[in-house]
């Protein structure tokens, strides 16, 4: 049987026109993130994202630096978004995330962009720093598919997510890839100035899995389910054997890439403890700790 995105139905039903009615009511005093800003986007106000009702693209085409299971021969269809809803000083696409280098477009031109990424062979449409426009994205999905797209989507976020708004794409996410970026509350607020992170990220990764279930991989291309990131700091900052315990917890089946390429991008060098890369034995004693957790899938 022939792969079909879950969006497709939830247009066919009604349910996408619902979901992009909710979505731009919260925009008139904003929760879309966590951080709950409150502020009026419809009306040109912006809070920590810094973004109003329009949106700014960054860059649109095929990337194959994402995992193998996105890339497969066409790559990932990327759409990345500019603005962020976390502040990370080691971010390594602070021009985007943090300096704001975008172009604006519409709900239109974003469905054209869709459509120019399945034409060209990309296996999926990859979401990335969605979660302060989901409201655009989700409109500017309905002329999408009524363009006859039928690839799945990627929700590629830094996992600090509102439950409620995850709601509004149950049923039309194929794909959610967080991060699971710390395991402790201190570093969270020091390195990427964010309250609750560990707390509000387990809950985020509960939902998504909740809807999407553990990742499906059919002829080494990814269709549905959950891919984690899990990147790791130096002198364990990230936390990472509690980041791995949560999610282990969540299903054994879990798809999880431990990622080792960490660099002191952006300001990371004002902070002493993050001005150098990871060394092999951290990376080994994480992925150890991993496996024997019962972990064994996407590392």
């Amino acid at each position: 049987m022939e792969f079909e995105p879950s969006y497709i139905q939830s247009y066919k039903k009604g349910n996408l026109l619902d979901a992009v009615e909710k979505s731009w009511k919260i925009l008139e005093e904003c929760i879309l993130c966590p951080r709950e800003c409150r502020v009026n986007r419809l009306k040109g106000e912006t809070g920590y994202c810094r973004t109003d009702a329009t949106v700014l693209v960054s860059s649109v085409g095929p990337h194959f630096g994402e995992e193998q299971e996105l890339v497969g021969r066409g790559g990932s269809g990327t759409i990345f978004f500019a603005n962020c809803t976390l502040s990370c000083v080691f971010c390594q696409n602070y021009d985007i995330s943090q300096l704001g280098h975008g172009r604006k477009v519409d709900t239109n031109e974003l469905a054209e962009s869709m459509l120019y990424l399945q034409s060209i062979g990309c296996h999926n449409i990859n979401f990335v720093t969605p979660t302060h426009v989901v409201p655009q994205i989700l409109k500017a999905l309905i002329p999408a598919i009524e363009g006859e797209l039928n690839i799945p989507l990627v929700y590629n976020c830094g996992g600090y997510e509102s439950v409620q708004t995850l709601k509004l794409f149950e049923g039309i996410i194929d794909i959610y890839m967080p991060d699971a970026k710390y395991g402790e509350e201190k570093e969270a607020k020091k390195y990427s100035n964010v309250e609750n992170y560990p707390e509000v990220n387990r809950s985020a990764l509960k939902e998504m899995h909740s809807q999407v279930g553990d990742l499906i991989v059919k002829d080494g291309i990814a269709e549905k389910g959950l891919l984690i990131r899990h990147l790791i700091l130096p002198y364990n900052l990230a936390g990472s054997f509690k980041v791995l315990e949560f999610i282990a917890k969540l299903s054994k089946n879990s798809f999880v890439n431990i990622m080792d390429q960490y660099r002191p991008f952006y300001i990371a060098h004002d902070y002493f403890l993050l001005q150098r890369r990871i060394t092999h034995d951290e990376y080994t004693q994480v992925t150890e700790y991993a496996k024997k957790l019962g972990l064994k899938r996407g590392f």
